[in-house]
């Protein structure tokens, strides 16, 4: 499962916080006991058994092999109609929310953060796991209930859209068994939304969940949800050609294609443009990479090995064109004060020329996610992860030895189909084993669609594989407090992000290596040269020094040194 795949609520000490924050996500106990209630969701088999043929005819249903109805041009404007965005699951929803308004604002609609006073509602959402799909229907009861209420009182009408993964796998049922869905969309449809908004407007349901080969949003430039935020998320590509056992992401976001270097190029300039910071990379398999346009081609590096030894794929490898390591690259050295980082990267697509590059380039971080899944080679082998464990430890001994600063995150599931004592005991000792500053940890849930939904059995029963989730939590939090006591009394370079969310007086940031870092706030010397009265105030999107007083198993806590650029921090460490 890849990061960008991720979408469970992020839990820490029972507190939601944002997916890119260093933190253990879990499945929350407590949640059990309403799953039975919210099964109770419709599914495909009630849809094809109940809907009659008059039903199916007040549904729009997208499809390649007929023409698409006329609609004049000036009926596709929003006339400032309002929107409301609601955004569950990964960074890769984040951005593609931020699509999804460049789109609609472009044709006339305007944004809302005031749930009554929309006219639509827009739930971007994901299918990874069935928990995620739980909370959407939870919030389709409410937002029924808010329309409903409308249609009583004779106010406004409300109109309900479902984005995403869950949108291409709930398909019809969506409209038919939740009869408040007015439009759904897939991944690969969002430019396709004025129509279906029209349509919708009309008193006709709308549904297109066309997934494309080539569709990439390059010609979209994303507009972001947080304009005071100074990092911002780049879709570098789309879809995903693993078919790892238990994950739908392949089929719910299509085929893997990249965009072209150039335009991501662009938008990382005109972000920098606009005071950006820091920016995440995002692909469901990022580090696989590949600019094949026409004008790449005739740059692009002479063929070489890409898949480390005790590595495969399940696909025939792509060839030609710039690689993942080619477009780092390019950005390192078109934005150098500016941090890069990336997720979610697949074990296999690390050659050496990648770490080196992440090496050579003080503004790319020192961060990597190296989703492991289990610890055991038969689990790996039914999950279709095409690494043994042994291989996997090979590759972290790589990445230490290439880039000896760096820091590790991982994703781990335990109670796979047919997971043994012995064979979970293999996850807990290469979390201790390895060290991880940070880890997205799980609980199998079985996804239809995926290869494990057709070969294998979910056997390991819920309370065993929540007692497994907890002995996860328990070894990652004793080698992450570990590994970050070995930060104190060293000179850290942080981002400033916005205030701690417990204090004022304190501000929050990020080191290079993706750990939280808390420091008061206030006046701070200009420069590493300048006298203790040279001074000015820290403030979002400053480069700090920090000189780390201490840490506990999620966070650092520092005391700020001076401001600073990535060049100056670095050419004087």
């Amino acid at each position: 499962m890849n990061t960008v795949a991720r979408n469970s609520i992020l839990v820490r000490l029972g507190r939601r916080i944002l997916p890119h924050r260093t933190c253990v996500r879990t499945a929350s106990s407590s949640s059990l006991q309403k799953r039975e209630q919210l099964k109770e969701g419709p599914s495909l088999q009630d849809f094809l058994r109940g809907t009659t043929e008059a039903e199916t005819s007040t549904v729009y249903i997208a499809d390649r092999g007929k023409p698409i109805p006329y609609i004049a041009p000036e009926t596709l404007r929003g006339q400032k109609r309002k929107v409301f965005l609601e955004v569950y699951g990964c960074q890769m929803n984040t951005n593609d929310t931020e699509i999804v308004w460049s789109i609609l604002k472009a044709h006339q609609y305007h944004r809302t953060v005031n749930l009554k006073e929309a006219d639509i509602v827009l739930m971007m959402t994901c299918a990874i796991r069935e928990g995620a799909e739980d909370t959407v229907w939870n919030r389709l009861k409410h937002l029924r209930l808010l329309k409903r209420k409308r249609e009583t009182n004779g106010e406004k009408p409300l109109q309900i859209g479902v984005l995403g993964c869950m949108a291409e796998r709930l398909k019809k049922q969506l409209v038919e068994k939740e009869h408040s869905v007015d439009v759904v969309a897939g991944p690969d449809a969002y430019k396709d939304l004025p129509r279906l908004l029209a349509i919708g407007q009309r008193g006709q349901k709308a549904i297109n969940v066309l997934l494309s080969l080539d569709e990439t949003y390059a010609d979209v430039v994303p507009v972001k949800l947080d304009r005071k935020s100074k990092t911002a998320f780049v879709s570098i590509m789309r879809g995903c050609d693993n078919m790892c056992s238990y994950c739908i992401v392949p089929f719910t976001r299509g085929k893997e294609r990249s965009r072209p270097i150039k335009s991501i190029r662009e938008e990382v300039l005109q972000l920098e443009n606009e005071g950006i910071r820091e920016i995440t990379l995002l692909g469901q398999n990022v580090n696989s990479y590949r600019d094949t346009s026409d004008e790449s081609l005739e740059d692009a590096p002479k063929e070489a090995t890409l898949l480390a030894p005790g590595f495969r794929t399940v696909y025939k490898s792509k060839v030609g064109g710039l690689r993942f390591a080619e477009l780092l690259t390019e950005l390192a050295e078109a934005v150098p004060e500016m941090r890069i980082r990336f997720t979610s990267p697949h074990p296999k697509d690390f050659p050496v020329d990648v770490l080196e590059t992440i090496a050579k380039y003080p503004n790319i971080c020192n961060s990597l996610h190296l989703p492991a899944q289990s610890g055991n080679t038969q689990v790996l082998e039914r999950m279709r992860r095409g690494y043994t464990r042994e291989a996997y430890l090979n590759l972290v001994e790589e990445v230490r030895r290439i880039i000896p600063n760096v820091t590790l995150s991982s994703d781990f599931i335990c109670g796979f189909c047919g997971e043994s004592e012995p064979e979970f005991a293999d996850t807990v000792s290469l979390i201790e084993q390895v060290g991880y500053h940070a880890a997205f940890l799980f609980a199998y849930s079985m996804r239809e669609k995926t290869t494990a939904h057709r070969r294998y059995s979910d056997d390991v029963p819920e309370e065993v594989k929540q007692e497994r989730l907890r002995r996860m939590i328990a070894a990652f939090r004793r080698e992450a407090e570990r590994l970050n006591s070995l930060f104190v009394d060293r000179t850290e370079l942080v981002l400033i992000e916005g205030y701690s969310k417990r204090s004022r007086t304190d501000l929050a940031g990020r080191n290079d290596g993706n750990v939280k870092v808390i420091v008061p706030a206030g006046q701070v010397r200009s420069d590493r040269a300048a006298d203790r009265d040279d001074v000015r105030p820290l403030g979002v999107g400053d480069y700090v020094a920090v000189r780390i007083t201490g840490s506990n198993s999620q966070i650092l806590k520092g005391e700020p040194l001076y401001h600073t650029t990535i060049k100056e921090f670095y050419g004087n460490a």
